[in-house]
């Protein structure tokens, strides 16, 4: 993959005309904060005062991983970015479940995990391989009523979401330590894996909440070709 920033950054056409960015996010950034800083770095840099900056894919504070940012007319592209099938790598935590699926809330429930066998984890994983049924999570971004679900959930406001179907192609438990197992997971645009290890946790009799998420691919996009935050300040105003 040939460098996805030009190495001459004195052109503002370049990045006006379109350029893809790789970034990976660091946890508790959400992903507009990597957005408002690499359009800050490139407009201050470029002397210009309006620039196209968008990102292909929403990650949660508390995810890191993947985030393909795309500069002005290539963010008529975010759409077909965001449809290519992701890959996420991360760690769901068995026996105890969050309001918000993850650790951006506390444990309000836990439960027995001693009936949780390595066959029973198998025969579970099967069964969300695949065409599978979920309701996004009441933390997402996904717009309601001009709003975003998190901003009705942190207002303990409470909003009826319909169920959706996501197609799941690979869900593979890399390592178990119980109560957490280790998982790689590959799935179609609109899969929220805190959802999916809600609902793991539900089909276990157990309840399980997201407690680590990487995303590691977009499509052909890997996140061994990304640029940390650091990286990408030096390269665009180096000291």
């Amino acid at each position: 993959m040939s460098d996805l920033i030009p190495c001459n950054l004195n052109s503002a056409s370049d990045f006006i005309t379109g350029e893809l960015i790789l970034v990976n996010k660091p946890v508790l950034w959400t992903s507009f904060d990597v957005v408002k800083k690499i359009r800050n770095l490139l407009k201050q840099k470029l002397q210009i005062k309006k620039l196209k900056v968008g990102h292909a894919g929403t990650l949660d504070p508390l995810a890191t991983g993947l985030l393909v940012i795309c500069t002005g007319k290539y963010t008529r592209k975010i759409n077909q970015i965001q449809g290519q099938i992701k890959t996420y790598t991360g760690t769901f935590t068995l026996g105890a479940t969050t309001a918000s699926y993850d650790l951006e809330t506390e444990i309000n429930n836990t439960f027995s995990t001693s009936h949780i066998t390595k066959e029973l984890l198998t025969k579970t994983e099967e069964n969300f391989i695949g065409e599978i049924s979920q309701k996004p999570h009441v933390f997402s971004a996904l717009k309601k009523d001009g709003k975003r679900l998190y901003e009705y959930a942190r207002a303990k406001k409470k909003k009826a979401i319909k169920e959706r179907k996501v197609f799941i192609h690979n869900f593979e438990i890399a390592k178990i330590e119980l109560p957490i197992i280790h998982f790689k997971i590959s799935c179609s645009k609109g899969t929220y894996i805190r959802s999916l290890a809600n609902d793991f946790g539900l089909s276990l009799k157990s309840g399980a909440h997201l407690s680590k998420l990487c995303r590691t691919k977009i499509g052909d996009y890997n996140l061994k070709d990304a640029f940390s935050i650091t990286e990408l300040v030096e390269k665009i105003n180096p000291s």
